[in-house]
């Protein structure tokens, strides 16, 4: 069972990359951009395309994709407004379109199989934690725990509040029902991450 859950995330995984090279790579191509800063030889671009952005972008839909070409094209680097944006801002652009799933990130996996990880789900601030990887994309350090916990704590001031409406049978506003529901897939996600960092340490 799970060598067949192995074989459809690989063919998924290889479906998205050559989705990434028809309707992004080759598209932008075929409009004339060059290849971005930094990348003078013909090897090295490819090289890039292959084992980082193809990789990294396989989990967009087509739609998605297609999207994220149309901005790139509308939107070319270089003083000759010419050339394709660097790798990491093509990636930035595509997270503004489509954010990537949380369990694709290493660093999440390695920030979840930490200790500040463990305490974080085991003291409900997994979601605040999650939301600072995500923004940030760095490890938390310094004092950086102590503001994610305050906002977990305004955070379940906010659930509190909630509760306490729908126990007195007061309406609830459809933004925070919305809100609650968005933690708690979030804290669900968390426990998914820490899970799959334990199959990945093994």
């Amino acid at each position: 069972m799970l060598r067949r859950g192995a074989e459809m995330d690989a063919r998924a995984q290889a479906e998205g990359e050559r989705r990434v090279m028809r309707l992004l790579v080759e598209p932008l191509k075929a409009r004339g951009l060059a290849r971005p800063k930094g990348f003078t030889k013909v090897k090295d671009f490819d090289l890039m395309v292959e084992k980082t952005l193809c990789p990294k972008l396989a989990y967009m839909t087509a739609l998605n994709l297609a999207a994220l070409e149309e901005q790139i094209a509308a939107n070319p680097a270089g003083a000759g407004r010419d050339q394709m944006p660097i790798p990491n801002e093509i990636l930035r652009a595509a997270a503004g379109i489509q954010e990537p799933e949380p369990t694709a990130s290493p660093l999440m996996l390695a920030v979840f199989a930490a200790p500040i990880g463990r305490e974080a789900i085991a003291n409900d601030w997994g979601p605040e934690l999650l939301r600072y990887l995500k923004r940030h994309r760095k490890w938390p350090r310094d004092r950086v725990p102590t503001e994610i916990q305050r906002e977990a704590a305004e955070a379940r001031e906010r659930l509190s509040f909630i509760q306490d409406r729908e126990a007195r049978g007061l309406g609830v506003v459809q933004r925070d029902l919305e809100w609650r529901a968005m933690r708690e897939a979030a804290a669900v996600k968390c426990k998914a991450i820490a899970a799959q960092s334990a199959e990945v340490a093994q």
